[in-house]
């Protein structure tokens, strides 16, 4: 009795965190269909959740990259698995874009959809070398320490790391110093998402109460086309990565770890705010240091299959809004360079951008002011399951990289010793 005693306690005690990250979602998500926009009033206690993982991210994402790299042996293993990165990434993306065409040429959809009027954010216009630059690169020191220039940090914590790495004996101190920033930074993670099951909570109460009914209607039919190929694309082909990154025991190591992260995506709807989760996550996966250190602070802005398949629904949703014919291999080709843009320039805040709406409305040529409300509408609907699916995203994709740069005994020679 006592045995069995004692393993329900080390059962709990091993999934503590998510036993209480899911009690805070359910009584969110009751307090949400109980009082709907009422439940407004607790949305601070979600935006203050968020904020102090937003505050943490950027110094986050400098250490583990600048670290992991500083502490590669040869350089040339950088590019080699910078390569592996790119191509993993490219890949599912691609995928992901695919399968969900299919459902549209399978599942079309031919409906009105109704024009809503809703508040556009305000948008600059500028020459493509001008978003170009300001994409990559900062004019400022001070500016690199915002979001908004999350690839521009990512290039700056590269070189760091590089620079670091080239700098031999004199450069061991400053080596040292990311590898303890590193690991101050994962300790501040960890007491913040001790606060999680508020914080989740009440984004979830928020997200219910507020957007809920507007699931039903003329959106009806788009939006359950996309989740459901999203939860299909999340549970077959995501099993299907981590089979092929570490066979059964990937199975096991995936499914086991990534439910944290799923619901930290969810309930934030940012991939940047999932960041911690992840890196928490791969950690116990058993994906080295150096991989998951770059794998996931550089997939939560580049890597976004959620967002490839969102790209996909919302173009047919607008061809549906003008009576336009979405299956020809014309438009489908073009869709989906659009869907690879998107997925590399789209940001990990939540709802953010709009880059992809505006790029498609404009390559097709259809009205701006009628056509952009409604994607964006659709956007904001299916931005939990796109979130989810470029968050979690990451953590499978991890896997492969590591498959694919440390070979098909990764997972078992970790696990063995």
């Amino acid at each position: 009795m006592s045995k069995v005693t004692n393993d329900s306690g080390s059962l709990f005690k091993t999934y503590s965190s998510i036993i209480w990250l899911l009690c805070g979602i359910t009584a969110g998500s009751i307090l949400g269909l109980v009082f709907g926009k009422d439940v407004e009033i607790i949305k601070p206690l979600g935006d203050i959740f968020l904020n102090l993982l937003f505050t943490a991210i950027i110094p986050l994402i400098f250490f583990t990259i600048a670290s992991s790299i500083a502490s590669l042996e040869k350089s040339e293993k950088l590019g080699k698995l910078f390569v592996i990165v790119i191509g993993v990434f490219l890949s599912t993306v691609v995928i992901s874009a695919i399968l969900m065409m299919i459902g549209v040429l399978l599942f079309p959809i031919h409906q009105d959809i109704i024009i809503s009027k809703i508040p556009l954010e305000s948008m600059q216009s500028a020459s493509p070398g001008s978003q170009i630059t300001q994409l990559l690169t900062a004019n400022d020191f001070y500016e690199l320490l915002s979001r908004k220039s999350m690839l521009a940090l990512i290039i700056f914590s590269f070189l760091i790391g590089f620079a670091s790495l080239r700098s031999g004996e004199k450069g061991t101190s400053f080596r040292s110093f990311l590898s303890s920033g590193d690991e101050v930074m994962k300790q501040l993670l960890h007491l913040i998402m001790k606060t999680a099951p508020i914080g989740l909570g009440a984004y979830f109460a928020y997200q219910v109460g507020i957007f809920g009914p507007q699931l039903f209607g003329a959106y009806a039919k788009p939006l359950g086309l996309y989740y459901a190929v999203c939860a299909f694309y999340f549970v077959v082909f995501f099993s299907l990565y981590a089979f092929i990154a570490g066979g059964t025991n990937g199975l096991k190591v995936f499914w086991s770890n990534n439910i944290t992260p799923a619901l930290t995506a969810l309930g934030t709807c940012s991939s940047i705010a999932t960041i911690p989760a992840n890196l928490e996550a791969t950690e116990k996966m058993h994906i080295p240091t150096h991989i998951r250190n770059i794998a996931v602070p550089l997939g939560a802005p580049l890597h976004k299959d959620g967002s490839s398949m969102s790209s996909i629904i919302k173009i047919a949703v607008i061809f549906a809004m003008f009576g336009k014919d979405f299956t020809d291999p014309h438009n489908l080709l073009i869709a989906l360079g659009i869907t690879i843009i998107v997925s590399v320039v789209e940001g990990g805040i939540p709802n953010g951008g709009y880059i992809g709406e505006i790029l498609a409305i404009t390559i097709y040529g259809f009205p701006m002011e009628q056509a952009l409300p409604a994607a964006m509408i659709v956007g904001t609907l299916v931005d939990p399951m796109a979130t989810l699916l470029n968050a979690n995203g990451d953590v499978v994709s991890a896997m492969l990289i590591t498959r694919i740069s440390e070979g098909k005994k990764w997972l078992s020679n970790t696990l063995t010793t």
